[in-house]
C-alpha cells in the first residue's frame, strides 16, 4: 500500500487553523467530511474515543489520529500542518505539527493497519517532516508525499 492510494492533494491542510487539540481534531475530522462524505460530528467522535485509549500523538511533531466508522465509505484520509505546533499530549510531550488522520470503515482492519504501518515508515525520516513543515502549499506538500513514497 501506498501513501498515494488514500491520501491526494485535495486531502491536504496546509495551515491548521486549530490551536489545541479538540479544534486540531474537528478540523481533521471536518476536512474528512468535505472530501469524502463522512460525518464531521460522527468522524469527531471516532477521533475522540481513540484519544481516550491513548494519545495518538507518536512524536518528533508527529501525530496519527484515526480510528473507524460505520458507514465510512472507505479509507479517509487528511493531512494537515501547523508551523505553530499544537499541545496533543505527545509521548515525547512535545507539540505536533504534522497530523495524519485515518478514518476507516468498521470492517477494514487489514487497510485501517497497512495505511497506518505505510504512514508511520514515512514520518520516521526526520529530513522528510522538516521538508514537509517547510513546504510553500498543499501541492509542493503533496509532491513530497509522492516522492518520498516511492523510496520506500
Amino acid at each position: 500500500m501506498r501513501i498515494v492510494d488514500f491520501l491526494q492533494a485535495e486531502d491536504i491542510v496546509p495551515e491548521m487553523r486549530g490551536t489545541e487539540k479538540l479544534s486540531a481534531l474537528a478540523e481533521l475530522a471536518e476536512s474528512m467530511a468535505r472530501r469524502h462524505g463522512v460525518d464531521a460530528k460522527a468522524a469527531l467522535g471516532v477521533l475522540l474515543d481513540r484519544e481516550k485509549l491513548a494519545s495518538t500523538g507518536i512524536g518528533d511533531g508527529v501525530a496519527i489520529p484515526h480510528g473507524k466508522l460505520a458507514g465510512a465509505p472507505g479509507l479517509c484520509a487528511a493531512l494537515a500542518r501547523s508551523r505553530p505546533g499544537v499541545p496533543f499530549d505527545s509521548v515525547d510531550g512535545r507539540a505536533a505539527h504534522l497530523f495524519f488522520a485515518l478514518i476507516a470503515p468498521e470492517s477494514s482492519t487489514g487497510l485501517h493497519l497497512k495505511a497506518l504501518a505505510r504512514i508511520s515508515r514515512l514520518v520516521k525520516d526526520a529530513g522528510f517532516r522538516h521538508r514537509l513543515l517547510e513546504a510553500s502549499d498543499a501541492a509542493q506538500m503533496y509532491r513530497m508525499l509522492l516522492e518520498e513514497d516511492g523510496k520506500l
